[in-house]
């Protein structure tokens, strides 16, 4: 199965959407700490090439639709490299409602391991899919804005694009 990347100019910055034929496997920041050497990304696409690449257009229409205000759920199929429990971390961020933020120690016991806060901000550092797996909204449990593989910048523009969208709870 082909491997092929898209860069996608987004209000952050570029973003890379990594797919196979069937699925998503990626969305890298230009820095993301724990992203997987540029050359596994394949090959490069540019808008004309996409006509072939049903995933990378529909992934990259709806990240489109999420920075216009227009999506708050991504509706993609996702193919993340990871451990079982890092996939069990995936999963439970995937339920954070839109808007909504939750700790790493609220995650922890989501997921029924409510010792391991920090094996959970662990999963949540090594998350490939940013932003379609929601890890910008982890917090510190004192409502900080803590580490993010986009940085704490961007976690923070992400959060507050959310939370001045209308019928977003506050953070």
């Amino acid at each position: 199965m082909s491997t092929h990347h898209y860069i996608l100019k987004s209000p952050l910055g570029p973003l890379t959407l990594v797919a196979t034929e069937q699925v998503l496997t990626g969305l890298y920041f230009p820095d993301h700490p724990h992203a997987p050497a540029a050359e596994s990304f394949g090959t490069a696409l540019s808008d004309a090439d996409l006509h072939g690449a049903e995933v990378l257009t529909l992934s990259r229409d709806q990240v489109r639709e999420y920075f216009a205000g227009k999506r708050r759920d991504f509706d993609l199929p996702l193919a993340p490299q990871g451990t079982e429990f890092q996939h069990r971390v995936w999963a439970a961020l995937r339920d954070i409602p839109f808007g909504q933020t939750r700790s790493y120690g609220e995650i922890a016991k989501t997921i029924e391991a409510p010792k391991a806060s920090r094996a959970v901000g662990m999963a949540n550092g090594r998350n490939p899919l940013a932003i379609i797996v929601p890890c910008h909204r982890v917090i510190g449990s004192d409502g900080s804005i803590t580490g993010y593989s986009g940085g704490q910048q961007r976690k923070r523009e992400l959060l507050e694009r959310e939370r001045s969208q209308e019928g977003a709870s506050p953070w």
